[in-house]
């Protein structure tokens, strides 16, 4: 069976391999003093994080239009897919997943739109598990269990540098009450299924680091890693020195998008992985 495969600029997909699998991506919006840019495609995530801290009011996001999403269907559709899996963040937390599910609406069940309850490649992962089920043959019914086995087991843990930027989004209630000296701290959060969640927080970079590296090691064995940043490369490097041998896959380190990094500021630091057994 041919199946395509969308995604959006929220799966944080390194170039090369959604080159090599066929991936399309729909961009998603970053809203900067009136004017509106798709990410990554007239924002790079440099430029915009070199601008972010400067920034009054800070930028917001929008999902893609129904439309934008309805053009990628169609272009899998005509060009000989016979179905097409779209896979996007938890509907909770974004519209994305939403828009892709209304324009699905207009091709008679031949589009699969999943919640992959992530972001990043906490979500960029499960899509890499499709395609490569996908590369290998597999039918759909099979695809949808693989993407099932990792989503269940998917983890993403951050350090952020300020919880500042969550609490403005408004996007995590928890983060909406934080107040006074907590606004000092480095938090500590992680993302499953859907739900962000409190693991505490750090005085010092240092102390978060170590802690984020005990997270880790709490997983068990791992099938794959990436080390996540929000434009702090030097340290996503020294951190891939201190875990770069609890895998044997390759650890791709990457710059969070723009679309997540207007949530969780600058300075960022994390992993997405994908343990052999569920946690």
């Amino acid at each position: 069976m041919n199946i395509g495969l969308v995604t959006d600029s929220t799966a944080d997909i390194p170039t090369e391999l959604r080159q090599q699998y066929g991936i399309e991506v729909v961009p998603n919006l970053i809203n900067i003093g009136g004017k509106s840019y798709a990410d990554g495609v007239e924002i790079t995530r440099e430029q915009f994080y070199e601008w972010l801290p400067k920034l009054n009011p800070l930028p917001t996001t929008s999902a893609p239009s129904v439309g934008a999403f309805q053009q990628r269907y169609e272009k899998l559709l005509k060009s000989g897919a016979e179905q097409v899996l779209s896979i996007h963040p938890p509907h909770n937390l974004s519209g994305i997943f939403n828009a892709a599910r209304l324009a699905a609406q207009e091709f008679d069940g031949r589009v699969q739109v999943l919640d992959s309850g992530q972001l990043s490649l906490g979500l960029g992962f499960q899509v890499l598990a499709a395609a490569e089920a996908i590369a290998r043959g597999a039918i759909l019914e099979k695809v949808l269990g693989i993407v099932e086995s990792v989503r269940q087991r998917v983890r993403v843990v951050a350090l952020l540098n300020t919880i500042e930027y969550v609490r403005r989004s408004g996007r995590v209630s928890w983060a909406r009450a934080v107040i006074g000296s907590l606004l000092h701290l480095q938090p500590l959060i992680e993302l499953r299924h859907g739900i962000v969640h409190r693991l505490g927080q750090a005085r010092t970079r240092l102390q978060g680091i170590e802690r984020l590296i005990e997270t880790l090691d709490s997983w068990g064995p791992l099938e794959r890693l990436a080390i996540l940043h929000t434009n702090a490369e030097a340290a996503a490097r020294r951190l891939l020195e201190e875990v770069k041998q609890r895998v044997v896959t390759p650890i791709p380190i990457v710059n969070v998008t723009s679309a997540i990094g207007t949530h969780v500021g600058p300075n960022g630091l994390g992993f997405a992985a994908v343990p052999v057994e569920i946690r």
